[in-house]
């Protein structure tokens, strides 16, 4: 097959995958029904959790945002080829379980064959565009409970930031409580995001003082009809045994921007898996922009701390 020709019979028959950029290209513009036959023909994995029970996901929801800054500069995720290379990388390494990601991404993993027998967790709210006026209005602009419930994923994500001083917030509060609750009557799992944010001098900040994550916690967990699929996506801070107690909900830690040395972030991350509650890690830039650009150690690394 080359570059720019796909054989429509194989289109029609089977579930596509492609080799090359180019080819998914050349899909989505003549074949666009091929992605949701690829997602009705994808190896699922028979439970949302392993045998051990934790979970290692590759993160790759930012760019939706217009967040596509990493290890300092401001256009590291700019090039979706590297981007798609970096995932591959990441998704190709043992332990690893899985994806979050917007719509535009995840398909085009798809399509590449790299999401067999993968979680995969579908990213909900990006309407607040980083350092835009609008930031804290996290609208649903990604996937809708129908788009996740159709394209057979696992979880859903929602990033919930709570400005006490706006009140703005409560609309992307009930929109997801809505979320939560249509998500769990079609048993997926939703992940929720807490902060309690606000701006200074114009720029959004989450506060990430303990007793602040914890407030956030405490809101979070209370949306939605039912809270029995409902899994928690928190920072590791300060105190996180006392940030803890405030759950008994699954939670999985957040990797955040890479800021500081690995090894003192590995570290953090050491003592918060121990906990009772932590079940794992999602982790982005920090895995798949490494300061010395081997995705493959990155994650390994992380891999060997979960798993």
């Amino acid at each position: 097959m080359s570059d720019t020709a796909l054989d429509v019979r194989t289109v029609a028959t089977t579930a596509p995958v492609c080799t090359t950029y180019a080819e998914v290209t050349e899909l989505r513009s003549r074949h666009p029904e091929a992605i949701a036959q690829a997602l009705a023909t994808r190896r699922r994995r028979s439970s949302f959790l392993p045998e051990d029970g934790r979970l290692m996901l590759v993160a790759a929801d930012h760019p939706a945002r217009g967040a596509l800054a990493a290890q300092g500069r401001p256009t590291a995720m700019n090039n979706r080829a590297d981007m798609l290379d970096r995932l591959r990388a990441a998704l190709a390494r043992p332990g690893v379980d899985g994806l979050l990601a917007t719509a535009d991404i995840a398909e085009d993993l798809l399509l590449l064959g790299a999401l067999e027998d993968k979680v995969v967790v579908a990213s909900m709210n990006r309407g607040g565009l980083a350092g835009s006026v609008f930031e804290m209005d996290d609208r649903m602009t990604g996937y809708d409970v129908r788009g996740v419930v159709d394209a057979r994923f696992e979880a859903a994500k929602m990033l919930n930031r709570f400005d006490l001083d706006d009140p703005g917030t409560v609309i992307s509060l009930e929109a997801a409580g809505r979320a939560v609750t249509d998500l769990a009557r079609a048993g997926l799992v939703a992940m929720l995001e807490p902060f309690l944010s606000r701006r200074v001098d114009g720029r959004v900040v989450n506060d990430l003082s303990p007793d602040a994550v914890i407030k956030s916690m405490h809101i979070a967990q209370g949306l939605g009809a039912t809270s029995a699929y409902t899994w928690l996506k928190l920072p590791v801070v300060a105190q996180m045994e006392r940030v803890m107690e405030a759950t008994t909900l699954p939670t999985l830690l957040l990797g955040g921007d890479p800021s500081h040395r690995p090894e003192e972030t590995h570290a953090q991350w050491r003592d918060a898996l121990a906990l009772p509650s932590v079940r794992g890690l999602v982790v982005g830039r920090t895995l798949l922009y490494p300061p010395d650009d081997d995705v493959a150690a990155a994650v390994d690394t992380a891999v060997a701390l979960v798993h």
